[in-house]
C-alpha cells in the first residue's frame, strides 16, 4: 500500500452506496499513463466493496458518429445506468465534453437515499462535492489513478482507492506500449 491509498473500516454491508462515474476522465487517465482501457465492471464492484448499491451511473459523451454506442451498451449490460450528452464542438473548433455539474447534481439529489457515495474520478473539481456530501453525514469515497488524481481530493475523502496499484484489475487491452517507435525500438 503506497501514501495514496486511504483504508477506511467503516465499510459494511447495509450501507447504500451510489457510484458515480466520470467515464471521460477515466478514459484518458487509463489511455495517457497506461494506453489502456478501463475496466468498469471491476471498478463498480470494488467500489460497492460488498455493500448494498443503489444506483450506479455512468456520466458519457456521445459523439455525431454514434461510435461510441457498443460501449454505452456494455456498461448498460453491466448494470450501470449512462447520462448521456452530446460533445459540444464550438466555432473556434474546441471541443468540450463536460459532466462534472451533471455528476454533482445526481450526487446531491440521491444522496437522501444513500450511506456512501463513491466518485470515479480524480478531478479536482469535485472537492465541493465532497465537502458538501460529507458535511451532510455522507461517507465519501473516490477511486481513480493515483499519478493523475488531485491530491487535495484524496485527503477531502473518507476512502481513497488507487487503481493503479492493480492495473491487472481495473484495465483491459491496449496497443503498443507508450514511447515505442514504429518499429517496435
Amino acid at each position: 500500500m503506497n501514501n495514496l491509498t486511504k483504508k477506511n473500516p467503516l465499510k459494511h454491508p447495509d450501507q447504500r452506496v451510489g457510484v458515480f462515474i466520470d467515464v471521460q476522465n477515466m478514459y484518458y487517465s487509463a489511455k495517457n499513463l497506461f494506453n489502456k482501457k478501463v475496466n468498469f465492471g471491476n471498478i463498480v464492484s470494488e467500489a460497492i466493496a460488498g455493500r448494498k448499491l443503489i444506483r450506479s451511473i455512468a456520466y458519457v459523451v456521445r459523439t455525431e458518429s454514434q461510435d461510441e454506442q457498443p460501449f454505452f451498451e456494455a456498461l448498460y449490460n453491466l448494470g450501470i445506468e449512462t447520462r448521456e450528452k452530446d460533445l459540444q464542438i464550438f466555432n473556434s473548433g474546441m471541443k468540450k465534453a463536460d459532466w462534472d455539474v451533471g455528476l454533482a447534481v445526481d450526487a446531491i439529489r440521491l444522496s437522501s437515499s444513500l450511506d456512501a457515495i463513491v466518485i470515479v474520478s480524480g478531478d479536482g473539481d469535485y472537492i465541493p462535492l465532497v465537502e458538501y456530501l460529507r458535511s451532510m453525514g455522507k461517507q465519501v469515497e473516490a477511486l481513480a489513478f493515483g499519478e493523475t488524481t488531485s491530491s487535495r481530493l484524496i485527503e477531502s475523502v473518507d476512502d481513497f482507492i488507487n487503481l493503479s496499484e492493480h492495473k491487472d484489475k481495473f484495465l483491459i487491452g491496449g496497443g503498443m506500449p507508450k514511447f515505442v517507435n514504429k518499429k517496435g525500438k
